[in-house]
């Protein structure tokens, strides 16, 4: 089964609108300006012309030659690593910033956990003059600190989060307090297909493109669809964008690859193969929780995965079959990470190492589209703290 989102917002049993009474007006208004803008043909021209002009799209199908020989199948990298600011983040933020433009929003607020997606909305927000706050939690500001500097420079001002574990999961908690106190003038650009109703869908939409291009340019490239379709998942935007292109293709196998962690029943970001249902930040889905339902600590290398939910999507996905979902550890992502770098000179960031991880280890065989969705500038300091450490 494909899923598709209905009018309550839900994609099978997973999704909804969760939230307290004061943002069920403000999402509401949401929805009805985003199927508005979406269903509005001068809406979608302006968004392609941001994307080809400011976020340099299309991103280029790389035929990873080494790496292949390394694998043993034919592996082909989507590019989103080339995109602006360096990740696939900047497609959603574009087009969620032209959208509050529209809606005559004169303030974006954000969450971010790698800083991707902080930077992302940085830049879309100091290219239509708009200032910019982002929420990101005290331990991503210290291990992500060169994009903390690069939102900084861009013109937003980064708050530290210092509840809860001081991650992703407590950055977007604040982000919402946020925007419930200051939602006349407020656009909150939520980053990845979590959330309540109908951010999933709009940051899926935005997201689309990666797919959309992706199926066009491996039909150009290779002549066939592809085998296997991989990509890393933390909340799940980049792995839908791709995915959405291929949904109808039922040759084509979908794999998503959490964050193990440390393996061996340590701590890990693994909320579909590991997790269970519940309801968080506003949506129903899978879940990293204990048994009296409160939300369990998640762990990743990659600040971007640690995230204890993934999107309903995603859920609904892997509840019809039509995705598998399995996990990499951080041992695993970081032997990845150095494999790209020394195979294809591509220096990727810890989260689709991940994915690289999974096709290291599992041998796939035929066309393997792979999606890069981040550089690794960002990750440097984290790698080589990691191996230090190992070397000690």
């Amino acid at each position: 089964m494909i899923p598709k989102v209905d009018k309550l917002g839900r994609y099978g049993e997973f999704g909804g609108r969760y939230v307290p009474e004061a943002l069920m007006g403000a999402l509401g208004e949401l929805e009805t300006a985003w199927t508005d803008a979406w269903a509005e043909g001068g809406f979608r021209t302006e968004l392609n012309d941001l994307l080809a002009a400011v976020v340099g799209r299309p991103t280029p199908l790389y035929d990873a030659k080494r790496l292949s020989e390394r694998v043993g199948a034919r592996v082909l990298l989507k590019r989103e690593d080339l995109a602006h600011s360096g990740a696939h983040k900047i497609n959603n933020t574009v087009g969620q910033v032209l959208l509050a433009k529209r809606m005559g929003k004169t303030r974006i607020i954000a969450e971010t956990g790698a800083g991707q997606h902080g930077v992302a909305t940085a830049t879309a927000a100091a290219y239509f003059g708009l200032p910019c706050v982002v929420f990101m939690g005290a331990v991503d500001v210290e291990r992500q600190h060169l994009n903390v500097v690069r939102m900084e420079l861009l013109g937003a001002q980064v708050i530290p989060v210092t509840a809860g574990s001081s991650t992703l999961k407590d950055a977007v908690n604040e982000a919402l307090r946020d925007w419930v106190t200051n939602v006349e003038d407020t656009h909150y650009v939520l980053g990845s297909v979590v959330g309540p109703h109908p951010y999933p869908e709009i940051v899926a939409s935005l997201q689309e493109v990666i797919g959309e291009e992706a199926r066009r340019q491996c039909l150009q490239m290779i002549g066939e669809l592809p085998d296997e379709v991989v990509a890393c998942v933390g909340g799940g935007s980049n792995a839908i964008g791709l995915f959405r292109g291929f949904y109808d293709d039922d040759e084509v196998r979908l794999v998503g690859i959490e964050a193990g962690g440390e393996g061996g029943g340590g701590p890990h970001g693994a909320s579909i193969t590991k997790g269970t249902p519940g309801v968080l930040h506003g949506a129903r889905s899978l879940l990293l929780q204990d048994d009296d339902g409160l939300i369990a600590h998640a762990h990743s290398i990659s600040a971007g995965l640690d995230y204890p939910g993934v999107g309903p999507e995603h859920a609904a996905l892997a509840h019809s079959g039509r995705a598998t979902y399995e996990s990499a550890t951080d041992a695993e992502a970081l032997d990845a990470f150095g494999v790209l770098a020394e195979t294809e000179g591509i220096i990727p960031a810890l989260e689709p190492a991940h994915a690289i991880a999974y096709l290291l280890r599992s041998k796939p065989k035929g066309n393997i589209l792979l999606g890069l969705s981040g550089r690794g500038d960002k990750d440097v300091e984290t790698v080589a703290a990691a191996l230090l450490r190992a070397k000690q």
